[in-house]
């Protein structure tokens, strides 16, 4: 054998020694590239019982040089990893020896293969091999072993609000407004003294007149036109209003004339000596006032109480109203009372209109006329955006999302082909029925499919699953999705129509498909809401911007 390899290496050209000496640099370079590290995983057990613990460890060796990133998060499902360990580091020369432990676990029977994991040297990325668990049944002697009722499910109470904030607000504008309008229009003021001597009767009227009269310095400073002004204008006043209605626009000689007819025609049982001194003293001041004439001052007095005395004649003369006038009047008082009611009703409504108005105009032009209408008269969209959001996990790998409502658990059958190989859970918000719906679905296979998840074939048959449903005229568009926190997936979305009510009548509402898939995981997110909603719209932006999982899960 030697003999052959000697005569085969004398054969070889110098034109093939170059060649040989770069496969030998090659083979160097690989043996080195393998020496750089070794990574190596185990299990302390293969057959647990469930929820038992099992220790899944990594042991890596390198340099001192070299980065490792272990596996972090849900990596191993169908196994869920319930503690993960500080790595031990042990140092032999210019080598580590890194050893990472992980707790694992599984609460349903079956038969488990941990997925290959992922490990991170520098830059440099290497896979464990893939390990099969076997989880048993828990055998329970029912002789032994007392058996109990299922607890009632608790109740929750709901976090609270601040709407009693913005209705003790609201009372307390309300509040305020109806004071003031109380305290300006509907309050019985007190009278000032003017409207308290014009409810008196003229006569009284009359009588107050001439007192203010005497309390006034007209005498005092020999200032006689205005006294007679004053003093005419009382009588003048007082036989307007019960006498003759033009009496204070009418000349004397018209007045006197008029006060003669009256009386010759029964109408005012006054005599002539009554009416001859008012004409005098009439006469006397418009000589006082035209022509300046200047009476004595006693003469002027005398005309004062001449005047006081011709108003109780006066009044004397008038005849008593009839019972017929009386109620006349009465009916007259309370139709004045009835518009004074009336006025200030309008007053109130005009008032309380404006204020409407306007604050309706002002919040729509700060936050736009739909918005204010949708709040006034209620948006079943706009509810739901502004309602108390839960945020929560649901399912295994869990999908972290936060929605209006909260999702519903739903045991949703599994074809019999699937039921040994797979897991599902489902939660749900609603049904393709209603306008708005949430669901989040994961699909856990005990077996990794040998040549990976389907996504096309797994997105197909959710069309298929939503047309059985109800839906029809689908329309599919497809994109590319990712989560806050990185990780992707695929995103279908289009329009479809739903007959929501069940009466025939088909509404075209607005579905988007999230799916992200893992070795052995499917998750599927779904959500319909209304078309042409900005309301919804916001919603679903939100629930989409909250969808988190785990970058490594997927």
């Amino acid at each position: 054998m030697k003999k052959e390899i000697l005569k085969i290496n004398r054969t070889i050209t110098s034109s093939f020694r170059l060649q040989a000496s770069g496969f030998i640099s090659f083979v160097f370079c690989l043996l080195s590239f393998v020496s750089f590290a070794q990574v190596t995983s185990s299990i302390d057990s293969t057959s647990i019982k469930i929820g038992e613990q099992i220790t899944y460890n990594i042991q890596v060796e390198t340099d001192t040089t070299s980065l490792v990133v272990f596996p972090e998060g849900q990596t191993f499902s169908p196994l869920e990893m319930i503690e993960s360990y500080e790595i031990d580091t042990t140092k032999n020369n210019d080598r580590y020896n890194l050893v990472k432990k992980y707790g694992l676990t599984q609460f349903d029977s079956g038969a488990y293969t941990i997925p290959r994991q992922k490990i991170i040297i520098g830059d440099k990325t290497f896979f464990t091999d893939s390990l099969k668990v076997e989880v048993n049944n828990v055998v329970i002697d029912t002789t032994k072993q007392g058996l109990y009722d299922i607890k009632p499910i608790i109740s929750v109470k709901k976090s609270g609000s601040n709407w009693w904030k913005y209705l003790l607000i609201t009372l307390l504008i309300i509040g305020a407004l109806a004071f003031l309008m109380y305290w300006f229009i509907w309050r019985k003021k007190p009278l000032t003294e003017e409207e308290q001597i014009a409810l008196l009767p003229p006569y009284d009227r009359a009588k107050l007149a001439l007192k203010k009269l005497d309390e006034s310095h007209y005498l005092e400073n020999e200032n006689l036109k205005d006294y007679y002004s004053d003093l005419t204008f009382i009588i003048r006043k007082y036989l307007d209003e019960k006498v003759y209605d033009r009496a204070l626009e009418s000349t004397t000689d018209e007045l006197i004339n008029r006060l003669n007819l009256l009386k010759e025609g029964n109408q005012v049982d006054i005599s002539k000596e009554d009416i001859k001194n008012l004409e005098s003293i009439l006469k006397r001041a418009d000589l006082v006032k035209f022509a300046k004439s200047a009476p004595d001052i006693e003469l002027a007095k005398i005309d004062r109480n001449t005047i006081d005395i011709e108003i109780d004649h006066v009044k004397e003369a008038l005849p008593e109203p009839t019972e017929e006038e009386k109620l006349l009047d009465q009916q007259y008082r309370e139709e004045q009372e009835r518009k004074k009611k009336r006025k200030k009703v309008w007053i109130t409504i005009g008032i309380s209109l404006f204020l409407l108005l306007a604050t309706i105009t002002g919040l729509s032009i700060k936050y736009g006329f739909d918005f204010v209408k949708d709040t006034i008269i209620g948006h079943d969209s706009k509810e739901l955006l502004e309602g108390d959001w839960v945020n929560s996990e649901y399912g295994f790998p869990p999908v972290s999302i936060s929605t209006p409502k909260v999702l519903k658990r739903f045991d949703l059958p599994i074809p019999d082909e699937l039921k040994a190989s797979m897991n599902m859970t489902t939660f749900m918000y609603g049904t393709l029925l209603d306008e708005f719906s949430v669901a989040v679905s994961t699909a856990s296979y005990k077996q990794a499919p040998k040549d990976g998840i389907d996504l096309e074939k797994s997105i197909e048959g959710s069309l298929k699953g939503i047309e059985a449903q109800g839906a029809k005229d689908i329309v599919t568009l497809t994109d590319k999705f990712t989560t806050p926190n990185g990780a992707e997936g695929v995103k279908t979305y289009g329009t479809l129509k739903v007959d929501i009510l069940e009466t025939g009548n088909f509404v075209e509402v607005n579905y988007i498909l999230l799916h992200f898939t893992s070795e052995n995981v499917l998750q599927q997110i779904v959500i319909t809401y209304p078309k042409d909603d900005s309301y919804a719209d916001q919603t679903v932006e939100r629930i989409l911007n909250s969808i988190e999982l785990k970058k490594d899960d997927v």
